[in-house]
């Protein structure tokens, strides 16, 4: 049995959440570590990832977040979000946030396993359209296009690498659950 086919995705809520905290803080605290531009600046320590999971938790509980957890032996090594709280004329669309894999579990086919089940449930939950964006150029850019994932553009400057350097940063968009290509018309 292949690595990949060992990981369990799960969604994460309740007593669950509540019990994963320190494990998706651990791998939040690695993927800042390892240079990831996921809204947190170095240093960065495993109480702040520890409360930024807490907070996220508190969304979930209300229903306006889910958190989904990638298990490779039971070891929690991977992680994405689907923020569903939207402005009330958008309520078909949900984000993507935080997608996050342990650097010592990377390259086994846990990224795009977590984006899967993130568009599943995602269309569970009623959202015909998802947005997110990327660092340009970072190798999650390029399982968004093999995902089926349109590139809208790049915003320059957009945010900082946790060491403090600028970084550019590339939209994407894609439609579950129906046919067309995004048009009001069809």
């Amino acid at each position: 049995m292949s690595a990949v086919e060992r990981v369990e995705v799960r969604r994460l809520g309740g007593e669950e959440l509540r019990a994963q905290l320190d494990n998706l803080a651990a791998v939040l605290v690695d993927c800042v570590e390892g240079g990831a531009s996921v809204s947190y600046l170095a240093p960065f320590s495993h109480e702040q990832a520890r409360d930024a999971f807490e907070g996220f938790g508190a969304e979930v509980e209300k229903g306006h977040r889910l958190i989904l957890a990638a298990f490779a032996q039971e070891e929690l090594v991977g992680t994405v979000q689907v923020i569903l709280a939207t402005p009330p004329n958008q309520p078909h669309r949900g984000d993507i946030a935080k997608l996050l894999v342990h650097r010592s579990a990377r390259r086994r086919g846990i990224a795009q396993r977590l984006m899967e089940r993130a568009e599943e449930e995602a269309l569970a939950e009623g959202k015909t359209l998802l947005v997110l964006d990327t660092v340009t150029g970072d190798p999650a850019e390029r399982l968004y296009e093999r995902l089926g994932w349109t590139r809208v553009g790049v915003i320059p400057n957009y945010a900082l690498y946790p060491d403090g350097r600028l970084c550019d940063t590339t939209v994407f968009w894609k439609a579950l659950g129906y046919v067309g290509n995004g048009n009001a018309a069809d």
